[in-house]
């Protein structure tokens, strides 16, 4: 069964409905966020359901802890910030009231990556790093609406911290609805080759699929396979398919330190060693501009993930 569409659907902003839904279906379920209502799209839940929802200010030190209270009894809380300012503001936090305490509660991070305009005060490109290191922490990067809808409800029945990075308003559709389904922990292969192995996270699926394209059109066969979730890793996933191939590639909005990159890194590294090379954004801070300036000129775009898989003879 084809799990993508023949051609991606008109975007659309998927989280406020699901976020919506998730409420009428669990009455457990609040919503905490930090005067970033509309920006985090969390404006629709507080509408339908004010009594449930808490808004902390900027302030999202507090916010963990008063999620973490919820949590403790009985409630399910999704805590909303932008991915910067919960990973990085509030890291002391996350760390000490809800990862040691395996708590109950639902990170989402907006704006992952390079898809912020305002610059590095801006761009999460670490917080898989920081939240993939924390014991306990599941770590989630979703790549279209379709996955974003199902994995709402999915992270809200499994039972222990999760961390979300959360693409906002426009959000492409590349999944069958009616074919896909999303499982933490679970990858998905979506195109087959024997030459390389592209694993890739997130939004940057889409220039991968057209990476992988751009390479069958030089005679490279490559392997395309999609893991959602970071942390944990589909390690079997991974090997399996590493393992019919002559080289693998990583592709992530993010460091090429600490997140998917170095987790597949490690993984080869302690069970199949084979030529790997990391796509993403290298040791820098990045400038301000739009995502699709940004993705170029930090060797995010298909152009660059098509470079990699050829490059120091990786592939023969």
């Amino acid at each position: 069964m084809k799990l993508l569409l023949p051609q991606p659907q008109e975007a659309y902003g998927p989280y406020k409905q699901a976020l919506i839904a998730l409420g009428k279906a669990n009455p457990k379920v609040v919503v905490l966020g930090a005067d970033l209502g509309v920006s985090t799209e969390i404006d629709g839940f507080k509408a339908e359901f004010p009594d449930r929802f808490f808004n902390v200010g900027a302030a999202e030190q507090n916010e963990i802890g008063i999620a973490a209270g919820l949590a403790f009894e009985g409630d399910i809380p999704f805590v909303h910030s932008f991915g910067v300012f919960l990973t990085r503001r509030a890291y002391e936090q996350v760390c000490v009231q809800v990862a040691m305490h395996r708590a109950n509660v639902k990170l989402v991070g907006v704006i992952p990556g390079l898809t912020s305009r305002l610059g590095p005060t801006h761009q999460a490109i670490d917080d898989l790093a920081l939240m993939r290191t924390l014991p306990s922490m599941t770590v989630i990067d979703p790549a279209d609406a379709t996955e974003i809808t199902q994995l709402v409800p999915a992270i809200a029945e499994y039972d222990g911290p999760v961390y979300v990075r959360m693409m906002r308003r426009e959000v492409p559709v590349l999944f069958d609805p009616q074919a896909y389904k999303f499982e933490i922990g679970k990858a998905v292969q979506l195109a087959g080759g024997k030459d390389v192995l592209l694993v890739t996270t997130g939004m940057m699926l889409s220039n991968t699929l057209k990476a992988a394209k751009a390479l069958e059109d030089q005679g490279i066969r490559a392997s395309v396979l999609h893991s959602p979730t970071v942390k944990p890793l589909d390690s079997q996933a991974i090997l399996d398919l590493a393992a019919t191939c002559k080289a693998v590639v990583t592709v992530e909005n993010h460091l090429t330190a600490g997140g998917l990159g170095s987790a597949v890194a490690e993984l080869l590294g302690d069970q199949l060693p084979l030529p790997l090379k990391r796509v993403g954004v290298a040791d820098t801070f990045a400038a301000p501009g739009s995502p699709e300036y940004l993705f170029e000129r930090y060797g995010l775009d298909a152009t660059s993930i098509v470079n990699a898989a050829v490059a120091s003879k990786m592939v023969r």
